[in-house]
């Protein structure tokens, strides 16, 4: 268990590399050459393909090699795509100044990234028991900072110091890692393949059929991530505007702030097990409205280097253990023979309002400033873990997981 952990632990650290790049590296790069708030909006808005990729993870539960192991077969393909789309953006030293090009192959890239974790969640969703679903989020969000760190915090030093072309080779050469774990890796033999495409998809909608899916869906989770990505996406161009240089920048917000969110990823997850999904998220909770206003003071213009790096630690270190607990009922909800339909769709509804809560928070803070942003998300996060402890209270085991049915009513009833 302990290797297969590391390998699903590997494969979203790479496929987070270009992630953390493309969401903190470009985005402070392209405002220190003088970028709008509005402009960079519009770049936060890419991310929505990843999302949306519920709408075709059916496809990857539906087909793939017997031979080299359903799951895998998918991975060993996009993990070389992820390679190619970083190794296209290597000419564009300029990024502001042809920015079409650039937004156009940051899509490609962020499909491909989007894909391959429909894979790589539905392998973790068959491998992972249930006692062992909130260590292996854990493991799974720290991963996703890890990537992080390298992808948003190192290769912006590197480009700092040394140029684009040196921090896109970079990104490049730590991603095709990932090709190697792919390689290595043996999916376990699948009996349970969906036998048809429409069978696949029923299941985007049968998974909220499950007792309190509803709920922990569309009120729990959005509020949660509404409030937690709107105060999220203020910092880096606050940042900026507080006359931090891009090293530093990238040293803060993609190195010293991931490592405490790696540490939180982990032992969030060995607290979930121990003490529940609603302490921990009330944990969470509670961290994440301290470290906000801990904040106030880089929002308003004043930025010294030790009060920031530690506001930005904790508020970092909460927005990881609520995302541990907020995967950890997801894969709850998530059935064994569609667990990269299931888990994704749970999963791409709070993506979705991240994103947009992003993008609205900047265009809002153009107008409104960074203050009045930061309150109204850490209502809204708050408002989210009520409503997440009440759900819990109501359901408090983990529900049923029952396989849904993989042939179609008429072939079944012969």
């Amino acid at each position: 268990m302990k290797g297969r952990l590391g390998a699903l632990g590997a494969l979203y650290v790479t496929q987070y590399l270009g992630i953390g790049f493309i969401t903190v590296g470009l985005t402070a790069i392209l405002r220190d050459g003088g970028t709008s708030l509005d402009t960079l909006a519009l770049l936060q808005v890419v991310g929505l393909i990843w999302p949306v990729k519920f709408l075709w993870a059916p496809v990857l539960d539906r087909y793939g090699s017997r031979r080299r192991g359903h799951y895998r077969s998918w991975l060993l393909v996009l993990q070389g795509g992820l390679v190619l789309a970083l190794l296209a953006l290597v000419p564009f030293e300029d990024p502001g100044g042809r920015l079409g090009p650039v937004v156009a192959i940051c899509a490609g890239y962020v499909f491909l990234s989007a894909t391959q974790d429909i894979a790589v969640d539905a392998v973790a969703v068959r491998l992972l028991a249930e006692r062992a679903r909130g260590a292996g989020n854990g493991i799974q969000v720290a991963a996703s900072y890890l990537g992080n760190l390298l992808g948003g915090g190192a290769c912006v030093v590197v480009y700092d110091r040394y140029g684009w072309r040196a921090a896109i080779l970079l990104l490049a050469a730590l991603t095709s890692l990932g090709l190697l774990v792919v390689w290595r890796f043996r999916e376990p033999v699948r009996t349970d393949r969906v036998e048809s495409t429409r069978a696949a998809y029923r299941a985007l909608l049968s998974v909220f059929g499950q007792p309190g899916c509803r709920w922990w869906t569309f009120v729990v989770v959005p509020l949660v991530y509404v409030g937690a990505g709107a105060a999220y996406a203020l910092v880096t161009p606050a940042l900026v505007d507080a006359g931090w240089s891009l090293a530093r920048v990238g040293v803060v917000t993609g190195v010293v702030t991931s490592v405490p969110a790696i540490v939180a990823g982990l032992l969030a997850g060995v607290a979930v097990g121990r003490f529940g999904r609603s302490v921990v998220l009330v944990a969470a909770g509670v961290a994440l409205a301290v470290s906000t206003a801990m904040l106030l003071p880089l929002l308003t213009g004043r930025a010294p280097l030790g009060g920031t790096v530690t506001a930005l630690c904790c508020f970092m270190a909460a927005y990881t253990v609520a995302n541990v607990v907020l995967y950890t009922v997801n894969m709850d909800y998530s059935r064994p023979g569609t667990g990269g339909t299931d888990f994704t769709m749970l999963s791409s509804v709070g993506l979705v309002c991240s994103f947009v809560a992003a993008s609205a928070g900047l265009a809002a803070a153009e107008r409104v400033g960074y203050p009045t942003v930061a309150m109204a998300a850490v209502a809204l996060v708050v408002a989210g873990v009520a409503a997440g402890v009440a759900h819990q209270r109501r359901f408090r085991r983990a529900p049923r997981v029952e396989r849904v049915r993989t042939t179609e009513p008429a072939a079944a009833s012969h």
